[in-house]
């Protein structure tokens, strides 16, 4: 390789890490907003039921829950609030940078162009320019007199040029500078709201925490009964599961119904991370074994789901092809749609109203039904199983 060819090699090289140097920062750009832009939203859904859940008889648990998910929430958005003002804050500092070099450059260009106004006001007077070149010694030096008049004159066209356009790349710049500051304030005045915000919230959720612990033996009442709501759930989906897959061996009578269940079930398990969710909002029920955020010794009952926090009349869908196999009304749940995937299963709890009936095929966001409003809280309870094994929903969710 010639050293011509190894120059326009590493030139291109350059070129294309500083493209990528580029789109990566406009990526990183991208998610930030988006995180942003998904906490505002989830603080909104979680500032709404929790002014529900104010206003009715919901469980302190149930609001401590809420506080303690927004508390998060908000601490997080505040994290990417301080992202941002750093970032501006960088930008304002290179601003100013620029603003002061343009400045310098637009002083001396000034300077210079004084120089030439005053040179040319001493020789105003025509006829001294016209002397100037009659007493040249001779024709060679009377033209290189006149030619320095028209420099001069050009010059100062010149000069007086660049001035405007120092002027003008200086009031672009500087107006970029103003409104670089106007964002930094607008984000330092939401930052401060947010921490309002939030101290308010954590002294709401440390005087239920102390009305809890004043309050064990009317929790110890609605704990049983939330355990008696969920042991009658995971009853009725367990034999609704039973006979759903019941028949389904590779004999020669169920050999069809096999095959297109196999294949549903394939595709579902392929799918596992990709899933879209059934509606949008914070989740604020993990799965799984946890304890009470205050009896700390105190087990909550088993969630074999997931508690979707959504806005009232939010509509919920289908999360992949199936079947819907039943619609059930259960105690503390309202409405649910199950819905069968090969041996896979998806549960849709919590709906006020339901666009589906048993035995209907649906596809992939087909909208299933509408969330309610339970005791204040308008929650999507979701579930995914495997056969009889229920399945961390967040693990099969994009």
């Amino acid at each position: 390789m010639t050293r011509g060819a190894r120059v326009i090699t590493v030139l291109l090289s350059g070129l294309m890490l500083l493209g990528g140097g580029f789109m990566a920062i406009a990526q990183d750009t991208k998610v930030q907003e988006d995180k942003k832009a998904r906490l505002e939203n989830e603080i909104r859904i979680i500032d709404r039921q929790l002014r529900d859940v104010s206003s009715r008889s919901a469980s302190a648990t149930s609001k401590l829950t809420l506080l303690r998910k927004q508390i998060s929430n908000r601490k997080a958005l505040i994290q990417e609030s301080d992202k941002d003002i750093r970032s501006l804050n960088r930008q304002i500092t290179e601003k100013n940078k620029e603003v002061a070099i343009i400045q310098g450059r637009l002083d001396t260009l000034s300077v210079h162009y004084t120089r030439l106004v005053r040179s040319a006001y001493k020789n105003r007077d025509s006829r001294v320019w016209y002397m100037y070149v009659l007493a040249s010694d001779n024709v060679s030096q009377a033209f290189r007199r006149i030619g320095y008049l028209k420099n001069m004159s050009s010059q100062m066209d010149v000069q007086a040029r660049k001035i405007r356009e120092a002027k003008a790349k200086l009031e672009e710049e500087t107006a970029k500078l103003t409104e670089l500051r106007d964002q930094a304030r607008e984000l330092r005045r939401k930052r401060q709201e947010e921490m309002n915000s939030l101290q308010k919230e954590e002294t709401q959720s440390d005087k239920i925490v102390r009305d809890l612990q004043r309050q064990k033996s009317q929790y110890q009442k609605e704990l049983a009964a939330k355990r008696k709501q969920v042991e009658a759930l995971n009853r009725e989906i367990e034999r609704i599961i039973r006979e759903a897959t019941r028949g389904t061996s590779t004999g020669k009578g169920g050999k069809s119904k096999t095959v297109v269940d196999e294949a549903l079930n394939a595709q579902f398990a392929q799918n596992k991370g990709k899933l879209p969710w059934p509606a949008d909002g914070p989740v604020v029920d993990k799965f799984g074994q946890h304890y009470h955020p205050v009896y700390k010794n105190v087990k909550l009952p088993f969630n074999n789901g997931i508690g979707i926090a959504l806005a009232p009349g939010t509509k919920v869908q289908a999360v992949f092809d199936g079947v819907v196999k039943q619609i059930v009304v259960m105690p503390g749940y309202n409405q649910c749609v199950l819905v069968q995937h090969g041996n896979y299963f998806s549960f849709y709890c919590k709906l006020s109203s339901v666009n589906v009936k048993s035995g209907d095929k649906v596809k992939t966001g087909q909208v299933i039904g509408t969330v309610d409003t339970i005791s204040g809280e308008t929650q999507l309870h979701f579930q995914i199983w495997n056969k009889t094994t229920p399945q961390n929903p967040e693990l099969w969710l994009k």
